[in-house]
């Protein structure tokens, strides 16, 4: 059985809102999985990001949603090609109505930045250095 692609399920408080975000950060909308109260978002082949309405994603839990510009319950990272593909998405993250995480380092091995969404999920963007480790 191949275990090769992921579904992350965020539960946000406006999804028109949150589909607009992603799309300027250049993911793409799924040509199947789109409705009612979800909205699933291509970060690339293996990675689809669902965004769902806080009363979709009920349907699916009965735990209370936590807020997450208010505690963390996970952090949301995603490997870069490049340092400038970190700072291009963090960019377009910060003008598309996002906020920072703090400043850039650089630590010899490895590139890391990032942003929260305007739902407050944190996203950390990292390009590891070839050869380093």
């Amino acid at each position: 059985m191949a275990l090769d692609t992921i579904f992350v399920n965020l539960p946000v408080q406006d999804l028109p809102r949150s589909v607009a975000f992603y799309q300027a950060l250049g993911f793409t909308p799924h040509p199947i999985f789109q409705g009612e109260g979800a909205s699933c978002m291509c970060i690339s082949p293996q990675i689809n990001l669902m965004l769902q309405t806080h009363a979709h994603f009920r349907r699916f839990t009965d735990k209370p949603i936590p807020d997450p510009a208010q505690t963390t319950g996970l952090l949301l990272c995603l490997h870069c090609d490049s340092p400038g593909q970190v700072d291009a998405l963090v960019k377009a993250a910060l003008a598309a109505g996002g906020s920072a995480r703090g400043p850039a380092q650089d630590l010899g091995f490895l590139y890391s930045d990032g942003f929260s969404d305007p739902d407050g999920y944190s996203w950390i963007l990292n390009h590891i250095y070839p050869g380093a480790g």
